[in-house]
Order: C-alpha cells, then structure tokens, then sequence
C-alpha cells in the first residue's frame, strides 16, 4: 500500500511555472507506476502524465505535451510535475495517483491510489 501527499501548487500569472511535487510512503515506490491527474470544477478528473516505475517511460495528454514533465526520483520517493508555459485553462486541482504495475497507464481508472490533491490556478 503507498499513501500520497502533494504539494506546489498555487497562484500563477498565464505564462508562469510551478513544480507540483507527490510524496509517497512505504518501501515499494519504485513497483508503482505514477501519474499526475487533474480536475477543474464542473469537470471529469483526467490524466495529465504518467511514469514508469523506473522513469523510462512517460505518458503525456496531448493538451500538456511540451509544457509539463514528469519526473520521479525513486531514493526518495518522489514524483514531480514541472509546470511550464501555464494557461488559464490549466487550473484545476492536481491529484498524484499510483498503481502497482510495470507499463505507463493512462486511464485513471487503473490508478488504485491517490493524493488529496492541491490547487493549481492560472491568472489571465
């Protein structure tokens, strides 16, 4: 089992950067697979990126490819989301999701784990 905080998340002008940072506990962390989701209001949560569990694959919607990477650093159990050239359109709340498996997911239905989630906003 993995528990995940995030953190990073804030206020930010169009055109700005934040790094959105997923703690995970427990001594598995390199056996799951990460992936970064978000949620604005009125909307369904969907996947931003996903990683491998050893980093070697990514997975990026089409809507971020460019802008955001995803990167994991697995000695201290951590999964970033390095935010580049935001929109407005990019606020949501941002989840962390893991699950146990060796291939890159994209469907966040497979993810069995989750964050809290932190709050992204974008100013025009």
């Amino acid at each position: 089992q993995v528990q995940l905080v995030e953190s990073g998340g804030g206020l930010v002008q169009a055109g700005g950067s934040l790094r959105l940072s997923c703690a995970a506990s427990g001594r598995t962390f390199s056996l799951y697979t990460m992936g970064w989701f978000r949620q604005a209001p009125g909307k369904e949560r969907s996947i931003v990126a996903a990683i491998s569990r050893i980093g070697d694959s990514t997975y990026y919607a089409p809507s971020v490819k460019g802008r955001f990477t995803i990167s994991r650093d697995n000695v201290k159990n951590m999964v970033y989301l390095q935010m580049n050239s935001l929109k407005p359109e990019d606020t949501a709340v941002y989840y962390c999701g893991a699950r146990r498996t060796s291939v890159v997911l994209s469907n966040l239905r497979e993810y069995d784990y989750w964050g809290q989630g932190t709050q992204v906003t974008v100013s025009s």
